[in-house]
């Protein structure tokens, strides 16, 4: 197992040239719970540039809850197209929106379990927005972040959300807001779901590899 505290610090150090996930960049502007639970949404299956340029088209006419049901599903599809399931998620969108307003004052919850009962919204979603627009403790379990820690040895599961649950009782809690930032750009830029970059990987030495067949 790759120690933790290690295995933070160096990728601390790497992480500013490899640049933050695009839901953070979107967070550090203003620290809007609305805004990152949409830009949650879009993000699902959707590359970052494209996620970034639909919720800049989006935000642009609506900015709140209750702005976002002005416009109508087929406005908002057209708005965030191309992303992955623009219709669905076109769709989602005023679904939740219409929640928030009716149910909670048009404020987005700032707790897991709460935010778990709006449409579309899972466990990494409602992590992600807690952390990103709460500043509150979350661990936000991906793809990245499920693969990565099984590859340190840190946690042995199949699934992320078991890998969240691990984590929260192994990762010191001062890790848990910054774990997903850090191992999204790392797994995006390095420790890949293929043929890792082991030859580049700043935890080279420290890691063993579980799971990796072949790298470069």
């Amino acid at each position: 197992m790759a120690p933790i505290d290690e295995v933070i610090e160096r990728l601390k150090e790497h992480y500013p040239k490899w640049g933050a996930p695009v839901v953070t960049q979107l967070a550090k502007r203003k620290k809007d719970p609305y805004k990152v639970l949409i830009s949650c949404i879009l993000s699902l299956r959707t590359k970052d540039e494209t996620t970034k340029e639909a919720s800049r088209r989006l935000f642009e006419r609506a900015q709140t809850p209750q702005e976002m049901l002005k416009l109508s599903e087929k406005e908002i599809a057209e708005l965030i197209y191309p992303v992955g399931f623009y219709n669905t998620k076109a769709k989602t969108i005023k679904e939740i929106s219409r929640k928030l307003v009716e149910e909670y004052g048009g404020r987005v919850p700032d707790q897991i379990e709460e935010l778990l009962k709006l449409k579309g919204v899972g466990r990494k979603t409602a992590n992600l927005v807690v952390i990103e627009g709460y500043n509150k403790p979350g661990i936000c379990v991906d793809t990245h972040v499920h693969r990565i820690s099984n590859r340190l040895g840190w946690v042995k599961t199949k699934t992320p959300d078991e890998t969240e649950k691990r984590l929260r009782e192994i990762l010191p809690k001062q890790y848990w807001q910054m774990i997903n930032r850090l191992f999204v750009s790392f797994g995006k830029n390095v420790c890949k779901p293929i043929s890792p970059l082991c030859s580049r990987c700043p935890l080279e030495d420290i890691c063993p590899k579980i799971g990796v067949n072949r790298h470069r």
